[in-house]
């Protein structure tokens, strides 16, 4: 029996890929979905042969948002409840030294993703709606195909910004195209999401994930994951700190960079000319 519900789990040389897989249903977020998404990305995380973990969709889409079915069965007196029951405290990131901590700042659902000591990347291969939109903001990059499509929905559902979307999405886009995206759950093409920072890249749609591969193949060969490791935790923890703080932390990583494998080896490398052999150490 699979460990994971809703989920396809595979390791392609240093690159996990995660893949939502119910696509009758456009990936329609579930429970068990998202607790076996927790799950793979911190097996990912624990395993020291993946470097960047990658997360699409089986089928067309990507996410359609949340099964409505299960939509409709919520309980207003009961969401507290159900909230914290779908953090899943069970299963956590494990701990690293590597950067400092931002465990503390991120919680709810999805806030374990900056804790993940390697890049998580969205590649959103469809239709990206409502509570899947919400989970690539916390990714640490967004990469859409050429036909993919955007929208929050939460408007048009009587809803409002949840798990933490008012804050993100402003961060990523800039308060006035959060709020339009907000206020009018339009739909948004990927053109449109690249030009207002919602995704960094656009792929032809035939060789869409052939192109995230091949990004995501090229951190995990050329560049220290140790490096991308701390860096990753120097940018979301700056998001509460003053440039002072940054600067101290900066100073104090990179005192510690001195003394790895991964620098001497990021000198070696470029001095004989041939490919860099990191070991993260």
């Amino acid at each position: 029996m699979s460990a994971y519900e809703d989920i396809l789990y595979d390791v392609k040389g240093h690159v996990a890929v995660v893949t939502l897989n119910r696509p009758v249903k456009l990936n329609a977020w579930t429970a068990a979905m998202q607790a076996s998404v927790k799950r793979a990305i911190v097996d990912a995380q624990a395993d020291d042969a993946v470097r960047v973990i990658v997360v699409t969709g089986a089928g067309r889409g990507f996410c359609a948002g949340a099964d409505m079915g299960n939509l409709q069965q919520i309980r207003p007196e009961k969401w507290n409840e159900r909230e914290l029951a779908r953090a899943d405290s069970r299963v956590e990131a494990p701990k690293s030294s590597l950067g400092p901590d931002v465990s503390q700042h991120y919680g709810g659902r999805f806030g374990y993703l900056m804790s993940i000591k390697k890049p998580v990347i969205a590649a959103i291969n469809g239709p990206c709606a409502g509570i899947g939109l919400v989970f690539t903001l916390y990714c640490d990059m967004r990469f859409a195909a050429s036909e993919a499509k955007f929208t929050t929905s939460f408007a048009q559902r009587g809803l409002i910004a949840e798990h933490g979307i008012s804050w993100l999405l402003p961060r990523i886009t800039g308060t006035a195209n959060a709020l339009d995206l907000l206020f009018s759950a339009r739909k948004v093409s990927a053109d449109e999401a690249a030009r207002i920072g919602l995704v960094n890249r656009v792929f032809p749609q035939e060789h869409f994930l052939d192109g995230v591969m091949t990004y995501a193949r090229e951190l995990a060969t050329t560049v220290s994951p140790r490096s991308m490791a701390v860096m990753k935790a120097q940018v979301w923890k700056a998001l509460f700190q003053d440039l002072n703080d940054a600067i101290a932390v900066g100073d104090a990583e990179m005192q510690k960079s001195f003394a790895t494998e991964d620098f001497k080896e990021g000198v070696a490398h470029f001095m004989e000319k041939r490919p860099a052999k990191f070991t993260g150490r």
